[in-house]
C-alpha cells in the first residue's frame, strides 16, 4: 500500500491513500526523514520512504500545475 504524507501534527502524520482516504499514523512508527509531501510504502508491516515515487508525483504536479496557471505560477 502507498501513503501519501499530508502533513505532521505533533507527534501524527496525517496521510492519504490513492483512493482518498485519510489515515493519521504515529510519526514515531515511520521511518527517520519522513515529511510533508514524502511517499511511504508499507511492506510487511514496516513503511519505507519511496523518494523515486515522491520525486515523480512532485513533478505529475508541478506539471498541472503549470498547465493550469502557466509557467509564472511560481513567481
Amino acid at each position: 500500500m502507498e501513503y501519501y504524507v499530508d502533513r505532521i501534527e505533533a507527534d501524527e502524520v496525517v496521510c492519504e491513500t490513492p483512493d482518498g482516504e485519510t489515515l493519521r499514523l504515529p510519526l514515531t512508527a515511520l521511518p527517520e526523514g519522513t515529511r510533508e509531501g514524502s511517499v511511504l510504502r508499507e511492506e510487511e508491516g514496516v513503511f519505507i520512504l519511496d523518494d523515486a515515487a515522491a520525486e515523480a508525483r512532485r513533478a505529475t504536479l508541478f506539471a498541472l500545475q503549470e498547465a493550469l496557471f502557466g509557467a509564472d505560477a511560481d513567481a
